[in-house]
């Protein structure tokens, strides 16, 4: 029933796919504006019971309901299977966006990639050539995919999977809801669920670059991984991005800089001084975006192929 949930729910991702601004993620983006605005009083602990309850309100229905139906049939369980995976899945949620980028560029059209890139990541693209467009791209791609397609896809393995599943993309989006605004930065409400997503993500995350070298180029996937990962200031993107990376042959992202700080700080060392291996790969460019939809094309049929093999052996 798994294997064909998550079959099922690609498939009308496929033909209808899920709007970012969807009248259920805006519900749950309120929601979870509210119990900041509530819970909020500079500490840690706000954080964490805001956290908590957060999960509770969404998770708890949702293992209730499938509870249910197991009890009443198990097509309205497999019904319900279906509804939470595409509901949590986003594997073409933000693909029009990197679409549009690999089109304008092909066509030779920076000024609309470097409006779709602003449009994607809220960032100025005004400055950037057409590697680093290519580069953010790819970068973003593949993150998006682990935290919307992979991560999901372990979590609804786990018992009673879509509530699972629901608490993984919830709490993702609180460890980027109430941290990354201007104004949630300095302060301490975010800290617990920025750790608890960290050790939510630590097995997911460390699948999909597996996945990631098994479909690419192994050797350098697993040669970035083991050499590069912790130059990232967030050691998920630095794993993701690092086997990503090796595997297509491009370098991604800018680890050194942060490599020489580290470094400078540990040993008082100037950091113009201090000279760092460069990452194997070549510089990200257009003809390297069709290369990342392919990797993540081939990561997600392993994924769904090992499933399958899982589900035949289970079945046994």
């Amino acid at each position: 029933m798994t294997f064909l949930s998550i079959l099922f729910a690609l498939l009308i991702e496929q033909l209808k796919p899920l709007r970012a601004d969807n009248p259920i993620y805006m519900q749950i983006q309120t929601l979870a504006t509210k119990i900041e605005a509530s819970f909020n009083a500079g500490k840690v602990k706000h954080g964490r019971l805001g956290w908590w309850i957060m999960v509770g309100l969404l998770t708890v229905p949702t293992a209730l309901i499938h509870w249910l139906c197991l009890r009443f049939s198990p097509f309205a369980a497999f019904a319900w299977n279906v509804i939470i995976v595409y509901l949590t899945l986003g594997f073409r949620r933000y693909s029009h966006y990197f679409t549009s980028i690999q089109l304008a560029l092909s066509s030779g059209d920076e000024e609309a990639a470097r409006r779709f890139l602003a449009e994607w990541t809220h960032r100025d693209t005004s400055d950037m050539d057409v590697s680093e467009i290519s580069r953010i791209a790819i970068e973003r791609a593949l993150i998006a995919t682990h935290r919307n397609v992979f991560g999901v896809f372990f979590w609804f393995l786990m018992p009673v999977g879509p509530a699972c599943a629901v608490m993984y993309r919830v709490a993702e989006y609180l460890a980027r809801a109430w941290t990354e605004p201007e104004h949630m930065k300095n302060e301490e409400f975010g800290v617990y669920a920025t750790k608890i997503f960290y050790w939510i993500d630590w097995i997911p995350a460390r699948l999909t670059a597996a996945a990631f070298a098994v479909v690419g180029n192994f050797e350098d996937a697993v040669y970035s991984w083991r050499n590069y990962a912790d130059r990232w200031k967030d050691e998920v993107v630095g794993i993701i991005l690092s086997a990503g990376g090796g595997a297509l042959g491009v370098r991604l992202g800018e680890p050194e800089e942060k490599a020489m700080v580290l470094q400078a700080d540990a040993s008082a060392v100037d950091v113009d001084s201090l000279e760092l291996e460069s990452q194997p790969g070549a510089e990200a460019s257009p003809r390297a975006l069709q290369s990342a939809v392919g990797l993540v094309w081939r990561a997600l049929l392993l994924w769904m192929l090992l499933l399958l093999l899982l589900s035949f052996a289970i079945w046994i």
